[in-house]
């Protein structure tokens, strides 16, 4: 006979939020054929899986009570609370294997599902690659809250994010301001930093609350009206589908305009402050190459536009505000650095709109980003300069060259060139060798994080102005910028921080 012939069966046994229906058929079925039913409970006892269970159990089944020795960080345990836990967790594990070697089948009952924040998996872990083990899926309590709220989840390309209350406050507003829906599991004694990540986050108008759902004791309401002293462990908050879902109203002047940075490219360049905000818009207007960049989503109007008409589009988001609509206008890159947040507070200082909110959200820049690429060409003092000269003179451009040039500055140089502007490039050229030696990196930051990205590195008597277009930004090293070739043969380029003494 074999010797996992000879050894018990090992099951994880989920049974569901809390009302013993909600059991599965397997489940009920596993319990019935088990010779040892094991839970866990606090020190007094009580074993809210053993009493799903409850009618299930029977006077011939052994049962192993598995008592957590702490219910909270406050131990004298030389490891603290977590070496507490593994050690409990270790010694709980042999007391099965116990069974197991006799050749008993062992349940191990686990709230909600057995490998959803559960108890059971450090059994698990710690038993199934020595017995044969099968794992009893439940319902869990996130299914069961928005059962009991009656409200979907999630819906098409909608993300659902499932977080701990546990996670640092600043950790749990990003994410929140991020998500599409979201459910907040631990709460009881984190309840009031969770509660305040939600209002930082602006989602706490959204935000449900359920506590013990299809239990005894199940409360719901709005998390924003839950006293916190109030609140157990087994509550969920919880931020559902925005698709159909009613948008609070707001009177003429309850709107407000944010001008967001999209960063260089697609998705992986936004910052969740920025999600959240163009989640949470009720417009969306932009340049319609950058609005190609924000998903879709149901209810949400979009208004795109020409890149020419800076000034029209500025003023046709202050107007939706003014009306109480969120308006989120759209820029690349970082909507402070060339882009669409001048054109919005400009027009926003005219009277018409001086009591209409408007804020600004950071981007990554295009130089950021191909820096960054290219190593730490920006790892010194630096200026950003745009060689259009649409709209400055390119008299004052060539002096500020000069300027930054004489001062060996690292340069960041936006909008080089275009299908109508073609000499640009060939004339800052000329006028930086004038300062600099022929041997300086420039770097050539083209499509960065787009399908089509280039990043590459030149000398500055190399630049071609034919190998640079709009889509194109340049970083011009300064006297101290190396440029190094690694083993594995990539390039890199760097500004010393520190700089030699006159």
């Amino acid at each position: 006979m074999s010797e996992q012939q000879r050894n018990g069966r090992l099951y994880g046994v989920g049974l569901g939020p809390g009302d013993p229906a909600l059991m599965t058929v397997r489940a009920v079925a596993v319990i019935a054929e088990a010779d040892v039913v094991a839970y866990h409970s606090a020190r007094h006892g009580r074993s809210i899986a053993r009493s799903i269970a409850a009618a299930h159990i029977r006077a011939d089944h052994i049962e192993e009570a598995l008592v957590y020795p702490v219910t909270t960080e406050t131990t004298d345990h030389p490891g603290g609370y977590r070496g507490a836990m593994e050690d409990f967790y270790t010694e709980a594990a042999a007391r099965l294997a116990v069974h197991l070697d006799a050749g008993r089948t062992v349940a191990v009952l686990a709230e909600g599902d057995p490998l959803f924040y559960g108890s059971y998996m450090h059994m698990h872990k710690r038993l199934a690659d020595r017995y044969p083990t099968e794992v009893i899926p439940g319902v869990t309590s996130v299914s069961a809250a928005a059962a009991r709220l009656g409200t979907p989840l999630a819906e098409g390309e909608e993300v659902l994010t499932i977080l701990p209350g546990t996670l640092p406050e600043e950790e749990l507003t990003a994410r929140l301001a991020a998500t599409d829906a979201a459910v907040v599991m631990k709460l009881g004694r984190t309840f009031p930093a969770v509660r305040r990540a939600f209002e930082a986050s602006g989602r706490l108008p959204e935000a449900h609350y359920v506590e013990r759902a299809t239990m005894a004791g199940e409360r719901t309401g709005e998390l924003a009206g839950i006293d916190a002293g109030s609140v157990p462990y087994f509550a969920v908050a919880v931020l559902p589908s925005r698709i159909d879902a009613p948008r609070p109203e707001r009177a003429p002047g309850g709107g407000e305009v944010a001008v967001v940075g999209t960063g260089p490219a697609g998705p992986l360049w936004l910052t969740p402050e920025t999600r959240g905000v163009l989640a949470a818009a009720d417009d969306v207007v932009g340049y319609t190459t950058y609005l190609e960049r924000v998903p879709v989503r149901p209810g949400q109007l979009r208004h795109g536009s020409d890149n020419k008409v800076e000034s029209e589009r500025a003023e046709f988001a202050l107007d939706l505000a003014r009306r109480g609509r969120r308006v989120a206008v759209v820029s690349g890159g970082d909507p402070g650095v060339f882009a669409m947040a001048t054109a919005v507070l400009e027009a926003a200082s005219q009277e018409q709109y001086a009591d209409v909110p408007v804020r600004v959200l950071p981007g990554v820049t295009a130089a950021n980003a191909a820096a960054a690429r290219a190593g730490a060409p920006l790892g010194h003092d630096y200026a950003t300069l745009s060689l259009s000269d649409r709209l400055k003179p390119w008299e004052v451009i060539a002096e500020r060259l000069r300027a930054a040039a004489s001062a060996d500055l690292v340069l960041a140089l936006y909008n080089p060139g275009s299908r109508s502007r073609t000499w640009q490039v060939g004339k800052a050229r000329d006028l930086l060798l004038e300062h600099r030696s022929s041997d300086t990196p420039v770097v050539l930051g083209r499509d960065v994080g787009g399908p089509a990205e280039s990043v590459r590195t030149v000398r500055l008597a190399d630049l071609d102005p034919a190998e640079v277009d709009m889509r194109t930004i340049l970083i011009v090293g300064s006297s101290q910028t190396r440029w190094v070739r690694r083993g594995d043969g990539r390039q890199i380029v760097w500004t010393p921080r520190r700089y030699p003494e006159a």
